[in-house]
C-alpha cells in the first residue's frame, strides 16, 4: 500500500511565498501521516489565475524563488514525492509559458509535465499566456505504484466532444496503476456532480482509478468549492474531501483500491450533495469573506432600504464577516414608504449589526434647486428618479472612504439583466453577493436563512413585500417588468440556454414555448432581449459578482457593447 495527501489548499493569486509556505506545511503534515506522496492542485504556487501577473517580469522571478523553496523544503523531507501545478518557463516557438506540473522529490524534479488542452471558453482564457503541452503521458513509479498525471481540462474530454487529442489515450496505452488529477476547477449549482460523472464515466471507460486534488476559496469572481474525491471504475466516488473549507486529507492506496489509511474502508460521500439554496449560501459566504480578506477589508456597509436584495445581502454580509463588522445605512427620501426604515430597523435587531440613518431630502432637494438654477429646467421624471439612487450611492461611497468598509452592491441577476438598476448609484461598490441569484431565487434562500436558523433573520414583512425601487410615488418594480417568475424563465434561457440543468431548462423552456404562442408574448420576448442587450455598458461598469451559476454576468459573458443584434425569434 502507498499512502497519499491531498492537501486542499487556501491558495492565493499572486502570493507565491505565502502560497509556498502553505505548501510547506502541508507537505510536513503528510510527512508527519507517513505519506509516500503529497499532491496540490493546477498553478498552486501561483494560484489560479494569475491573469496578465504572467506578462510580468517581476512576477515570473517570483515564481523562481518560489520553485527553489519548494525544491530546498523537499530536500528536507527526502522520503516524501511532491505532486503540484505551476507556470513554467518553456523554450522555442510559441508562448513562453506553459501551465505544468512538477514532481519533485529530495529537491530534484523527477518529472515535468505540461497541460495539454487549454481551456479559452466561459471563464477561462488559458491560451492567452501557456503553450499547450504535446501529447504524451506522463507516468511514474512512486512507491509500489504506477502513476500517471493529468491537469484539470486534460481529464474533460475523454468522449472528444470539444478537442481533437484526449489525453486519457496515451494514459491508458501506459497502464499506469493510478492516475492523479491536479485541478482548478471554479463551482457554480451543479459542478459538483457533473465532475463526478465525468470522471467517473472516464475511470470506467479507461479502467483507471482517480484522484483529482481541486483548490479551495474565493478569487475575486469565482469560488472553488473544493471538494476533490477519489473515483474507482466499478465503485463509482469512494471518498469526497469537504466542500468549501481547507482539507489535509491522508488515503491509502491498494490493488487497485482507495482506503483508509490503516486499510480500512472510506466512508462513501452522499450523491446528492447541498440543496441549491445551502450551496449559495455557501459559496456566497466563503467569496466575500476571501474577497475582504484579500483585499485588505475587514468590515462592509450596505444600503438597506428595506426591500428584499439589501436584506439578503446584509444577512449573507454578517456571517461571512461577522455582525459587529457589518453596517446598514437607511437613506429614506421624500417617496419612501414607512416601512424603509422600520424593516430596516428590524432587520438590524435580527442580525445584530449597526444601522445608521442618513436622510437625503435635504440633498436631493438642493440637487433639484441648483439644476433648475444651471440649466433653466426644472429635474423631473427618470432624471430625478436616478438622483436618489446616485445621493445614496455617493452617501455610501463617502462612509465607505471614511472608515474603510468594504462597499457590497444589492442587485440581484433579474435586474442587472435588463438594466432596472443606477448606473452611478445603486451599482456603486466593490462586490455584489447576490448578483448572480435570479429575484425568484433571492426570496428563496432568504426563506432558507430564516428556516436555517430556526427564526425570522430577514423579517416576513421584508420578504412578503411587493418589491419597489421606491424612487415615485406608488411605484412598483411591476410597472416596468414583467412578474418576476416570468422573467426569471426567460433570463434564464436567454443569458444561460444550454449550461442549465436539465430540470431548469425544461421548466424555463415551458414557459418561453408558452409565450412564443402569442403575439403579445413573443413581442414581451423582444422587449426582454432588446433590454439585455442594451444594458451591456452598465454591467461592464459594474462591481465584480460572486459567481454561482454556469453563465454569469463578468468574465464569464464578454459580449459588446456597441454592436447590433439579431432579434431572438428571427
Amino acid at each position: 500500500m502507498i499512502k497519499l495527501t491531498i492537501a486542499q489548499l487556501n491558495l492565493t493569486v499572486g502570493d507565491v511565498a505565502g502560497n509556498a509556505a502553505r505548501m510547506v506545511a502541508a507537505a510536513r503534515q503528510a510527512a508527519w501521516a507517513g505519506s509516500q506522496l503529497v499532491v496540490f492542485p493546477e498553478l498552486a504556487l501561483s494560484g489560479y489565475y494569475p491573469g496578465d501577473l504572467l506578462d510580468e517580469p517581476a512576477f515570473l522571478r517570483q515564481l523562481d524563488a518560489g520553485l527553489d523553496a519548494l525544491r530546498a523544503a523537499s530536500r528536507e523531507l527526502p522520503e516524501l514525492t511532491w505532486v503540484f501545478g505551476a507556470p513554467l518557463r518553456r523554450e522555442g516557438a510559441g508562448k513562453k509559458l506553459e501551465n505544468g506540473l512538477l514532481v519533485l522529490q529530495h529537491g530534484e524534479v523527477l518529472l515535468r509535465y505540461a497541460k495539454q488542452l487549454l481551456p479559452t471558453y466561459n471563464i477561462f482564457d488559458e491560451r492567452r499566456h501557456f503553450e499547450p503541452g504535446p501529447d504524451v503521458a506522463k507516468v511514474l513509479r512512486i512507491g509500489a505504484a504506477q502513476v500517471g498525471l493529468l491537469i484539470c481540462e486534460d481529464g474533460w474530454n475523454d468522449d472528444g466532444a470539444d478537442y481533437g487529442v484526449n489525453p486519457f489515450d496515451r494514459l491508458r496505452d501506459a497502464a499506469p496503476d493510478l492516475v492523479i488529477s491536479i485541478n482548478a476547477s471554479p463551482s457554480n449549482i451543479g459542478k459538483r456532480e457533473q465532475r463526478h460523472q465525468v470522471f467517473t464515466a472516464a475511470a470506467r471507460r479507461n479502467g483507471l482509478p482517480i484522484l483529482y486534488v481541486n483548490h479551495v476559496g474565493g478569487h475575486d469572481q469565482l469560488v472553488y468549492d473544493g471538494a476533490s474525491f477519489a473515483v474507482e471504475p466499478e465503485a463509482g466516488v469512494v471518498f469526497e474531501a469537504e466542500r468549501f473549507a481547507e482539507s489535509v486529507r491522508t488515503l491509502g492506496f491498494e490493488g487497485g483500491r482507495f482506503v483508509e489509511p490503516d486499510g480500512g474502508e472510506l466512508p462513501r460521500p452522499a450523491p446528492e450533495g447541498l440543496s441549491a439554496m445551502a450551496f449559495y449560501r455557501a459559496q456566497i459566504v466563503l467569496g466575500l469573506r476571501d474577497y475582504a480578506r484579500r483585499c485588505g477589508f475587514t468590515k462592509a456597509v450596505v444600503g438597506s432600504s428595506g426591500g428584499i436584495d439589501s436584506a439578503l445581502t446584509l444577512a449573507l454580509a454578517a456571517e461571512a464577516l461577522g455582525a459587529d463588522n457589518v453596517v446598514g445605512i437607511t437613506m429614506p427620501s421624500s417617496f419612501s414608504s414607512s416601512g424603509s426604515v422600520t424593516d430596516s430597523e428590524a432587520l438590524a435587531r435580527n442580525l445584530g449589526i449597526r444601522l445608521l440613518n442618513h436622510p437625503i431630502h435635504g440633498a436631493v432637494d438642493a440637487l433639484k434647486a441648483q439644476f433648475a438654477d444651471s440649466f433653466g429646467a426644472a429635474m423631473q421624471g427618470l432624471t430625478l428618479e436616478n438622483l436618489q439612487a446616485r445621493v445614496r450611492g455617493t452617501i455610501l461611497m463617502a462612509y465607505s472612504n471614511a472608515n474603510g468598509h468594504l462597499l457590497l452592491t444589492t442587485g440581484n441577476k433579474s435586474e442587472v439583466s435588463v438594466g432596472y438598476c443606477t448606473l452611478y448609484g445603486d451599482t456603486n461598490g466593490g462586490l455584489g453577493l447576490i448578483g448572480d441569484l435570479y429575484k425568484t431565487e433571492v426570496f428563496a434562500l432568504s426563506r432558507h436563512l430564516n428556516e436555517a436558523a430556526g427564526r425570522e433573520l430577514i423579517p416576513t414583512a421584508i420578504i412578503d413585500k411587493e418589491p419597489s425601487a421606491e424612487l415615485a410615488p406608488g411605484q412598483r418594480d411591476s410597472d416596468s417588468l414583467p412578474p418576476y417568475p416570468v422573467l426569471d424563465e426567460m433570463l434564464k434561457i436567454l443569458i444561460e440556454g444550454e449550461r442549465l440543468a436539465a430540470d431548469e431548462r425544461g421548466a424555463a423552456e415551458a414557459r418561453m414555448a408558452t409565450l412564443r404562442e402569442t403575439a403579445e408574448g413573443r413581442a414581451l420576448i423582444e422587449k426582454v432581449a432588446r433590454m439585455i442587450q442594451r444594458s451591456e455598458y452598465k454591467r461592464r461598469q459594474a462591481p465584480p459578482l460572486i459567481r454561482l451559476r454556469g453563465r454569469a454576468f463578468g468574465q464569464g459573458r464578454q459580449m459588446p457593447i456597441a454592436a447590433v443584434f439579431p432579434g431572438v425569434l428571427s
